[in-house]
């Protein structure tokens, strides 16, 4: 059985009740959907806890073999007997549940189609095959003839179609007049999953996700991670918009349901109160925000992060992925406690990985998360796993 610990409720009800937070959980993280930072929250969730987070043998890198299914010998022997998992897999439910404690949650996080298959093309264009064929590396050329640059069997094709379903552990290609397969894929999803997060939405998800685990307003603080500069974003005419929800039916079938269960379950919660706790979600942000980076908040490029430990993953040279770099002078009026917090906040996605792996079980777990993330540096090992 998982671990549960006593949280008072933000609600306002006449009389407290001291509630557990819910620490089994499995939040399968798709792509380009922001779940990156979601990621980020499960794993400082996992560490303020004492949780632990299963992470995948070091020849899977940071997902578990992806775009394999995911199996539990694709765990690392340390991360055994998880509370918590968090990477990259193409879900697999029965392989999961033989590693995952009996009364585990799972939620994963879906985007608006159009937006999400805009980002994953420029994110992804030196990686996906598919998306290197096309001329001039040109979104347009490519929704004009899909098939024309589309191999559904190659390795990285994923990305390319449907990558929504794909990492449901479901057929991507499937025929979209095929209406049984998508009810039947809506019904499993929605019987799987006690919530499906809406990236458009993330604050409101984020709330529905604290009242689902009953968490704390500090186990959902977060700051964005992942983004791309605004310089790499185009704004979608409304043709090119179809022509990708056309292009990705299944998960546009996908989105579109799961968006309408989410406002079910914030109407469930009471759309004024959820209202409120977004408000005070952002509000609590913003003065965190200002403690880590003495006032003023600035996004990087991977170049000019001084501390490479901070430096994001770059796919190609055609997309620039910005990062935080924490002021030199934090220590001044921050506890050592909020220094750290600050730093968790902002590392990315596999250094943060790195460093959760490497603590487990050595001397090393003991020391702060910044010394910890040095000696990982110093040892060469986020250069090598990168």
């Amino acid at each position: 059985m998982g671990k549960s610990f006593g949280s008072p409720s933000l609600r306002s009800d006449p009389v407290p009740v001291q509630k557990s937070k819910h620490a089994n959980v499995v939040f399968l993280k798709t792509h380009k959907t922001a779940s990156s930072t979601m990621q980020n929250i499960m794993f400082r969730f996992a560490e303020r806890h004492n949780l632990t987070v299963a992470l995948p043998i070091e020849s899977c890198g940071h997902m578990f073999c992806y775009p394999y299914s995911f199996s539990p010998d694709f765990v690392h022997p340390h991360t055994k007997l998880p509370n918590i998992i968090a990477s990259h897999m193409r879900f697999n439910k029965k392989e999961l549940q033989r590693l995952m404690p009996d009364d585990t949650i799972y939620i994963t996080i879906m985007r608006e189609p159009s937006s999400m298959f805009d980002s994953a093309f420029s994110y992804y264009l030196n990686e996906c095959a598919t998306f290197k064929r096309v001329p001039n590396q040109s979104l347009e050329a490519f929704l004009a003839d899909p098939w024309r640059y589309y191999r559904p069997d190659e390795r990285d094709s994923m990305f390319a179609r449907n990558n929504l379903v794909f990492d449901l552990g479901r057929d991507k290609d499937h025929p979209a007049t095929d209406a049984g397969f998508i009810q039947d894929l809506l019904a499993e999803v929605e019987q799987t999953f006690s919530l499906v997060m809406i990236t458009d939405y993330f604050d409101e998800s984020l709330v529905v996700l604290r009242h689902l685990l009953s968490w704390d307003l500090d186990d959902i603080l977060y700051f964005k991670l992942n983004m791309r500069k605004e310089a790499s974003k185009q704004t979608l005419t409304p043709v090119l918009a179809s022509k990708i929800r056309a292009w990705n039916y299944l998960d546009g079938q996908l989105y579109d349901y799961f968006n309408a269960s989410l406002w079910s379950q914030i109407a469930t919660l009471d759309r004024a109160f959820v209202a409120k706790e977004v408000r005070e979600l952002r509000q609590a942000q913003e003065r965190l925000m200002r403690s880590c980076f003495n006032g003023e908040v600035q996004l990087y490029s991977s170049t000019q992060i001084q501390n490479e430990n901070l430096r994001p993953w770059q796919p190609s040279g055609t997309v620039d992925i910005m990062g935080y770099d924490l002021p030199v002078n934090i220590s001044h009026g921050l506890s050592s406690q909020a220094q750290e917090l600050c730093l968790k906040l902002v590392v990315p996605e596999i250094p943060y990985t790195q460093v959760l792996l490497h603590s487990r079980g050595s001397q090393t777990n003991s020391r702060n998360f910044a010394a910890r993330l040095s000696l990982l540096s110093s040892l060469h090992i986020l250069r090598h796993f990168q």
